[in-house]
């Protein structure tokens, strides 16, 4: 690099910054919320499932609730995040509330459906008009807010690219357990919701913190003198 040049910085840092982008182990821990987090958040789900099987609807509404307030509780206890218990305790209350009007507890799951169909699509149109949402969702999560990378073509096609690949795999995922849902495989979809849950959500992540990581270090590499 000739003097006088300055670093292609990671997206979310500056020449003022000197604070470093958290690991991808580090980023991955906070956006999964640790095995713990993995865990908790999947718990009630399994005990829906389980009480379904073994019971009827509305005791397997009433458990599963129970106990996801119970892990919101204990967090709150140990004064320790409760983001993800909370967002996961808003999905079980609107799919059980479904179900237990309806009286159907395949409508369980369908809250979680729509959200991935209308997720997915969010996804597919931001990539479609140059405005991908992992790029933002990145500002907003590692970068502080900033958005240095809309100036950067590479940021730009990397993160769209990231996008598209967000918003297949959602739809196809959302589209299993629609299929399920219409087909009325009340037991297969909540396997499939296990299931097609954290692992497609963790995987992908894996990508996209490694690409991103991959694209910025390359373009923060010292350029090589003139003749060598």
């Amino acid at each position: 690099m000739t003097t006088g040049q300055h670093r292609t910085t990671e997206p979310g840092t500056g020449p003022e910054d000197s604070e470093r982008l958290p690991s991808l182990a580090e980023q991955m821990a906070d956006q999964l919320g640790g095995w713990r987090g993995l865990v908790e958040s999947s718990i009630p789900v399994v005990v829906f499932v389980i009480a379904n099987i073994l019971g009827e609807l509305r005791p397997a509404v009433i458990a599963s609730v129970a106990v996801g307030l119970l892990i919101a509780g204990l967090r709150l206890a140990q004064r320790r995040p409760v983001r993800h218990a909370v967002n996961g305790l808003v999905g079980i209350g609107f799919g059980a509330a479904i179900a237990w009007r309806t009286g159907d507890e395949r409508d369980f799951y369908l809250p979680g459906i729509l959200y991935g169909i209308g997720y997915g699509l969010a996804l597919l149109v931001s990539a479609a008009i140059r405005q991908p949402l992992v790029g933002w969702i990145w500002s907003v999560l590692v970068a502080k807010g900033r958005s240095e990378w809309r100036d950067d073509p590479r940021l730009v096609r990397t993160f769209t690219q990231l996008t598209v690949l967000w918003g297949v795999v959602w739809l196809a995922k959302v589209g299993v357990q629609a299929g399920l849902y219409l087909a009325h495989q009340d037991t297969a979809l909540g396997v499939a919701r296990l299931a097609l849950g954290y692992p497609p959500y963790a995987l992908l992540l894996l990508i996209t913190v490694w690409t991103v990581r991959r694209v910025t270090r390359g373009a923060a590499a010292p350029e090589p003198l003139p003749g060598a």
